[in-house]
């Protein structure tokens, strides 16, 4: 007798979380793994947020936070989006969240109801589309391709509009493509929407930082016309090196921000309290003050992409934010190598774990079977070592 419910046995299992699982094993059994797996800089946290975190254990902050976070680091959120995505909240709008993830589950919690479907242009971030399905919604998956640089098309975003469209979640920049969308990429698929008004998108600016082009961030709820009906998720994770410190926060239409307070309430209440005053830290700093990280970024990107253009097999574009690379490796499927036949991303992920001692992502977890994901949150010596690896396993 099966004792779990349908709801767990449906879930997948985060395929970045399964594939560092299985390096982790692989390392036990005495095997040096070199993760290009996960999607965590490999940067320590910059010595000012720390400073701020030690600051509150000695101040005492002890005690259960509010549940949509302490009010000076919502203030402090407020001013970022002021600052840097022309964007203007007051508290009510504001949740904080125990990482970018809760965040974006809450938002589905609230908003999906069963059959809802929710449009996500593929690739898309691997929990993406479990959270929908956890809310009871239906993914509907756009399919994009490395020769339109992974972005949806106004044309692709009005076609997949039926009657019960309630909600479009996108990533800028991608994980796991790299790609952003530009201010005038965003105005057209705007007016798109327009044309259906009860629609709320999601817009997660997560890697908003880590950006390669000459041009700003731009943000969807920037646009009057969008403001009410988009819910922009962010936090620290990425650009401050602070993935375990687990802060995420929402800037919202107060009615969703309200039932995100509420349904938070009755799961995890507040964040923690020492991450959250590293936190205020953190968004109250300059930009300039990790900058170092986004330069290396920048030049690990060179780095990993040159490496790549010499791998038999690996089409690749540029990425112009976030620290991946999606290749699209279709070519290699159908051949064989040392005896097992590569028949899709996954069994390609998989070969190169065991023969190249190299730790990917299959790029079906973000809904695109031609591609896997490589990480470049690593240091130049993995990465060419990395990548001198994964060329002499498919020679």
């Amino acid at each position: 007798m099966n004792k779990l419910s349908d709801r767990i046995n449906r879930l997948e299992t985060s395929a970045t979380l399964a594939m560092a699982a299985k390096g982790r094993e692989l390392r036990a059994e005495g095997k040096n793994i070199i993760s290009l797996s996960l999607g965590e800089p490999d940067f320590n946290t910059p010595e000012f947020i720390k400073d701020a975190a030690i600051a509150a254990i000695n101040d005492n902050y002890n005690k259960y936070t509010p549940v949509d976070g302490y009010d000076d680091l919502k203030q402090a959120i407020i001013n970022k989006f002021k600052r840097d995505n022309n964007l203007n909240y007051d508290k009510s709008q504001i949740v904080v969240s125990t990482g970018a993830k809760q965040s974006l589950a809450n938002v589905a919690m609230v908003c999906i109801n069963p059959g809802d479907e929710v449009i996500l242009p593929c690739p898309y971030w691997v929990s993406y589309k479990d959270i929908v399905k956890i809310a009871e919604g239906v993914p509907v998956e756009v399919p994009t391709t490395i020769e339109t640089d992974f972005k949806m098309t106004p044309q692709q975003l009005e076609k997949a509009i039926t009657p019960k469209t309630k909600m479009l979640w996108f990533s800028s920049p991608c994980n796991p493509s790299g790609m952003l969308y530009s201010k005038e990429e965003l105005r057209a698929l705007a007016d798109v929407l327009q044309k259906h008004p009860d629609i709320i998108i999601v817009s997660d600016e997560i890697y908003e930082h880590i950006n390669f082009t000459a041009n700003r961030h731009a943000s969807m709820a920037a646009f009057d016309d969008m403001y009410e009906r988009t819910v922009t998720v962010n936090g620290v994770s990425k650009a401050f090196a602070m993935t375990g410190w687990r802060i995420g926060y929402i800037g919202a239409p107060s009615y969703i921000a309200r039932a995100c307070n509420k349904i938070q309430g009755q799961f995890t209440s507040g964040a923690n309290c020492i991450a959250q005053r590293a936190t205020i830290a953190a968004l109250e700093a300059p930009v300039s003050k990790i900058s170092f990280m986004i330069d290396t970024f920048k030049e690990r990107r060179k780095l990993i992409l040159d490496l790549l253009s010499d791998v038999p097999g690996f089409k690749c574009n540029a990425p112009q934010g976030a620290f991946y690379v999606f290749p699209d490796v279709s070519e290699l499927y159908g051949k064989s190598f040392r005896g097992k036949t590569i028949n899709n991303a996954t069994d390609l992920s998989m070969y190169l774990l065991e023969e190249a001692e190299v730790a990917t992502v299959t790029g079906e977890a973000f809904g695109d079977a031609n591609c896997i994901r490589l990480s470049y949150a690593a240091s130049e010596k993995e990465i060419t070592q990395a990548i001198q690896q994964i060329k002499a396993a498919l020679s």
